[in-house]
This record gives C-alpha cells, sequence and structure tokens, in this order.
C-alpha cells in the first residue's frame, strides 16, 4: 500500500479497478472513499459499463466527500468517437469541516497513483460537475 502525504494509504484495489476501467473500460466510474478508520483510500463503489451520468451523480452522497473516476465518451465536432478520464473530487459544502481538510490534503497523492487522468475537476455542489461542465471541459 501506497502512503499518502497526510498519513493515507491507498489500497491496492483503488489502483486496480482504475487500470481495469482504463485499459478494459470495465467500469464506467469507481467512487472513492476515505475510511478515516484505517487511514486509507478504499474502493466504494464501481459502475457498471451502461450506467449513466446521472447514476454516477446519484452515486456521490449530498453531505460527504468522496474521489471519483469517470470514463466519459463523447463525439467529437468531427464526429470521432472518444473518451476522457475524469478524477473528481467531490466535497459538498455541506460535509464536516475534518473531512473537507482530509481528502484536500490527501487528494494530489492520490490522484499519482492514478496513472492516466486526464481532466480533473473539482466540485461543491453538482452544478460544478453537471453534464455540461464535463462536456465542456472533456474537448
Amino acid at each position: 500500500m501506497a502512503n499518502a502525504a497526510s498519513g493515507m494509504a491507498v489500497h491496492d484495489e483503488c489502483k486496480l479497478k482504475f487500470l481495469e476501467l482504463k485499459a478494459k473500460r470495465t467500469y464506467r466510474f469507481i467512487v472513492y472513499k476515505i475510511e478515516e478508520e484505517q487511514k486509507q483510500v478504499i474502493v466504494e463503489k464501481l459502475g457498471e459499463p451502461a450506467q449513466s451520468y446521472e447514476d454516477f451523480t446519484a452515486s456521490l452522497p449530498a453531505d460527504e466527500c468522496r474521489y471519483a473516476v469517470y470514463d466519459f465518451d463523447f463525439v467529437t465536432e468531427e464526429n470521432v468517437q472518444k473518451s476522457r478520464i475524469f478524477f473528481i473530487a467531490w466535497c459538498p459544502d455541506t460535509s464536516r469541516v475534518r473531512s473537507k481538510m482530509i481528502y484536500a490534503s490527501s487528494k494530489d497523492r492520490f490522484k499519482r497513483e492514478l496513472d492516466g487522468i486526464q481532466v480533473e475537476l473539482q466540485a461543491t455542489d453538482p452544478t460544478e460537475m453537471g453534464l455540461d461542465v464535463i462536456r465542456s471541459r472533456a474537448s
């Protein structure tokens, strides 16, 4: 297990599932959670390839922080099918201050464990990571 700057370890499954998403496209999204008791980042939820962006946003708690990776498919103006892997730091305003601090201090270290992130997004409310935002950042 890798050790993050904040003392937060990264469970091996976090990297393994990310590699499956990136290389095999086994998942549409992955939601990661920091287990404060064990002081480590773990996989909380895996989204099936057929699941939508709405399914993804619905899997993020309204008042708790999470990290997430989303594999976004889109078609360019030249009609070319592409995809971008988004890293989303979800920290709603209503989450606990301690939780926000832990997620903020661990984010960069955790993100470095996931080789292949193409776009990073930070969101404190759903409008900051709406599908329109994702589309505009993808191209």
